[in-house]
């Protein structure tokens, strides 16, 4: 029997669930329900004979919605989850899951009063550049791990829309810097003990549209995420993923959303205690960045992660059923929102908050 799905704005966000689902899950879902209050939006919806409305309380009301799919913007979110929840809806709702962590707070007293099920849409922990260095990790293929860096860059830095503005919940953090904080906490088996963040508005008036943010590990890791939407630069695939992971056997890298694979090199020998030899380059004499003799770093291609988005809902039919447990917990949702906070503190304070 099909889970029945119900849409509640369907801008951007709204019509790539209803693809995804459309798309690889004929056979186990239906859509049929959808509601945005700009009834032109959904005339191109993919479900012909889905019920349209322009108020979410009826899309709530519909007794033929299982799921409420919550893509309104991230302010609504607490206000759509609290009504799909006391209709008795379960809940796939889009990230951020709240604005703020006293709002999740909230919003899990709601959906466990009304005992039906809640989770977040993070994709992006299928992302294939993602799975690739979290398979490097899991195989300790650098050895110990110490570093792990995301970085993120585009040059059309202007939001839009009601990103624009810090009310909406608007700005880079809560837009992709949960998903690349997400990725994070995911793949590292350690508390985050220390946040030092740096954030900016430098062509936006109000929201972030450049931050960094460093992450200590209570296992000894640190972590740097950095996202920029203005960095100006005459190449295609600026805007684009990359990652570094480095230990002490060797380092991990992988640029694009869809690589071919990724990189590990390593040494053929360990370099630790080894007399420096002195090598003359461009900008003068030096022992520690003189180039390495032939064959002393070697590489090995990373075999391409296979994950899909599909993946992800593949994960909600099961776990709606009671087959699995949802891939996105509450208590993980509460550690990023924990973190989230600490780096906009981190930002304002100009100090590293401890956690």
């Amino acid at each position: 029997m099909s889970v029945k799905f119900g849409i509640v704005g369907f801008g951007f966000v709204g019509h790539i669930h209803e693809k995804g689902l459309v798309d690889e899950f004929q056979e186990e879902v239906k859509i049929t329900a959808i509601c945005d209050i700009v009834p032109e939006r959904m005339d191109d919806a993919l479900s012909a004979d889905a019920r349209k409305y322009t108020r979410a309380d009826e899309l709530f009301a519909d007794p033929e919605v299982d799921v409420a799919v919550i893509c309104v913007p991230n302010h609504l979110h607490l206000e759509m989850v609290e009504k799909a929840a006391r209709a008795g809806k379960s809940i796939l709702c889009e990230k951020p899951a709240a604005m703020n962590l006293q709002e999740f707070e909230k919003m899990m007293q709601i959906v466990k009063s009304c005992g039906v099920s809640f989770t977040v849409h993070h994709q992006r922990r299928f992302d294939k550049d993602f799975r690739t260095i979290k398979a490097a990790y899991d195989a300790q293929e650098v050895g110990r791990p110490y570093m792990l860096q995301s970085k993120l860059y585009g040059f059309n830095g202007n939001m839009h829309d009601w990103h624009v503005y810090n009310q909406y919940g608007g700005g880079m953090l809560l837009d992709w810097g949960v998903h690349l904080i997400d990725q994070f906490l995911w793949m590292i088996d350690s508390p985050v003990k220390t946040v030092y963040a740096i954030m900016k508005n430098v062509i936006n008036f109000e929201v972030d549209d450049y931050f960094k943010i460093i992450l200590g590990f209570e296992n000894g890791m640190f972590g740097e995420i950095e996202l920029g939407t203005y960095f100006l630069k005459d190449q295609d695939n600026w805007f684009t993923h990359h990652w570094i992971l480095a230990g002490d056997k060797g380092t991990a890298y992988c640029d694009g959303f869809a690589p071919s694979n990724g990189t590990v090199a390593t040494t053929t020998r360990l370099l630790t205690s080894v007399e420096g030899k002195l090598t003359m380059t461009a900008s003068g004499p030096t022992r520690s960045f003189g180039g390495p003799e032939p064959g002393l770093i070697v590489t090995k291609h990373l075999p391409m992660a296979t994950t899909s988005y599909g993946d992800y809902y593949r994960n909600y039919l099961a776990a709606y059923h009671g087959k699995e447990e949802f891939l996105v917990t509450e208590e993980e949702m509460r550690r990023l929102l924990t973190v989230v906070e600490a780096v906009r503190k981190s930002a304002a304070e100009n100090r590293t908050v401890e956690l």
